[in-house]
C-alpha cells in the first residue's frame, strides 16, 4: 500500500481506534456490577478485530491499547484510576492488550495475503489475455501494444516502447530470462535499489532463440518489482517474440 493510501485510511480510522473502545466500555458501566469483566474483554476484542480489519497495524495496535486502558479505568477496582487490585482483573486487562497485538497482526497479515493473491491473479490474467491474443490470430502489432499495456502497469513505467530486430543499442540495462537486471555485465540490485531510472531496461522478444525484437522500459523512481513480477514481464516478451516468427 502506498504511504499516501495509509495515511488517509489512518486519519479516520486512528480517531476511531482511539475513541470506539472507550465508548463500548463507558456502554458497559452501568452493567458492570452484573456483567463479567472477561464478558466485557472478550466484547473489547471484537472492537480490536474490527478496527484491524478496516484500519492499519497501528490503528489495530492503538484500539489494543486504548480497549486495555479503558478496561482498567472503568471496569476494574478502583475504578478511575490506573490500579488494579483483583488479580483476575489485572490477568484479564493483561490477555486483553496480548490478544489484541495478536489478532491486529494477524489482520494485517490477513490482508496482506489476500493483496498478494489479488496480485498474482492479476500477472495471471495478462498472461492469460496475451496467450488469447496470440490463439485467435491477432496481428503481432496489437500483441506487442498489448503487452507493452501490461508491462506498463505492471511495472509502473512512464514509457514502453518496442523497438524490432536490435538489441544492446544505447548500452541500456537489460532484464535477463532468470528475472535478474544486468548493466555492463554486472548485477543490478533490484530488491535494494529498485529499477534503474537513469537508462531505458532492456527486454529481450525472442523465438527459438532468435532475436525479434526489444521492449525498452523507462523506469519511474522507487519501483521495487518482485522477482515474480519480472519473471512475468519476461514471459510476456517471449509471447511478444513468438508472434513475430
Amino acid at each position: 500500500m502506498r504511504i499516501g493510501e495509509l495515511l488517509t485510511r489512518d486519519r479516520v480510522a486512528l480517531p476511531v481506534a482511539v475513541l470506539t473502545p472507550l465508548l463500548v466500555t463507558v456502554a458497559v458501566v452501568p452493567f458492570r456490577d452484573d456483567f463479567a469483566n472477561t464478558n466485557a474483554a472478550l466484547i473489547l476484542v471484537l472492537v480490536i478485530v474490527a478496527v484491524a480489519a478496516v484500519g492499519s497495524r497501528v490503528a489495530g495496535l492503538v484500539a489494543a491499547v486504548s480497549a486495555a486502558v479503558s478496561f482498567d479505568l472503568l471496569l476494574t477496582q478502583p475504578y478511575g484510576k490506573f490500579t488494579i487490585s483483583d488479580r483476575t482483573d489485572l490477568e484479564t486487562a493483561a490477555l486483553l492488550l496480548a490478544v489484541g497485538v495478536g489478532v491486529t497482526q494477524l489482520a494485517v497479515w490477513g490482508r496482506g495475503q489476500h493483496t498478494l493473491a489479488q496480485r498474482d491473479a492479476g500477472y495471471l490474467d495478462g498472461i492469460r489475455v496475451a496467450a488469447q491474443a496470440v490463439a485467435t490470430g491477432a496481428s503481432s502489432g496489437d500483441l506487442i501494444e498489448e503487452v507493452s499495456t501490461q508491462l506498463t502497469r505492471m511495472f509502473g513505467l512512464r514509457a514502453c516502447r518496442f523497438e524490432y530486430g536490435v538489441a544492446g543499442l544505447g548500452q541500456p540495462a537489460r532484464l535477463l530470462e532468470d528475472g535478474r537486471v544486468e548493466w555492463h555485465g554486472s548485477g543490478w540490485d533490484v530488491d535494494r535499489d529498485g529499477l534503474p531510472v537513469d537508462m531505458d531496461i532492456e527486454l529481450l522478444a525472442e523465438s527459438a532463440g532468435r532475436l525479434q525484437g526489444r521492449f525498452l522500459l523507462t523506469a519511474a523512481p522507487g519501483q521495487h518489482p518482485s522477482i515474480a513480477q519480472r519473471l512475468v514481464a519476461v514471459t510476456l516478451a517471449a509471447q511478444a517474440g513468438a508472434s513475430l516468427r
